[in-house]
């Protein structure tokens, strides 16, 4: 949740005028319980959507995640149908289970060509495959944590939030 990249996101989505929530999941940081592989993490993301409808049930719902998140967002997708989401150098190589599912919303990646965490090469491959497909952004030498490039990133984030056309309802 400290995270640059988690930042970056959560800061483009206020400068749109979204309501944010960053969080930990189970045993990261000061959070109760311990990783789940994924499964736990699900419902963590979806109780935290839970929590922000009832806190702003007007808003549309906004979906990103970085790396581990990444996945996570894009799985919790499928229940939680979001209005847009975007993952930031999905972990999709780092989780257990099959790869996730496209959203039903438009929707957006951005990789970095160097990242040494995430294969960037797994992360297009799959993304090809999809349909809906997403949007994907690739930053040229930028590594997993955009180093250097975290202005380029929330350019990318902010560019695609403000175009994506509405989903169909």
């Amino acid at each position: 949740m400290d995270n640059k990249v988690v930042w970056t996101l959560a800061r483009a989505f206020q400068e749109l005028g979204a309501p944010t929530i960053r969080f930990n999941f189970r045993g990261v940081g000061a959070s109760g319980g311990s990783h789940d592989e994924g499964a736990g993490e699900i419902d963590d993301a979806l109780a935290v959507i839970a929590h922000g409808r009832e806190r702003w049930p007007q808003a549309a719902l906004w979906l990103a995640g970085f790396s581990f998140g990444g996945v996570i967002a894009l799985r919790a997708a499928a229940s939680a149908r979001p209005r847009r989401l975007v993952a930031v150098a999905p972990g999709i190589t780092r989780v257990a289970g099959d790869a996730p599912t496209a959203p039903a919303c438009p929707w957006l990646i951005v990789q970095g060509d160097a990242d040494d965490v995430v294969p960037p090469q797994a992360v297009i491959a799959w993304a090809r495959t999809l349909s809906p497909a997403p949007e994907l952004t690739v930053l040229p030498d930028a590594g997993h944590f955009f180093h250097g490039r975290i202005n380029e990133l929330r350019d990318t984030v902010l560019e695609f939030m403000r175009r994506a056309p509405a989903p169909a309802r």
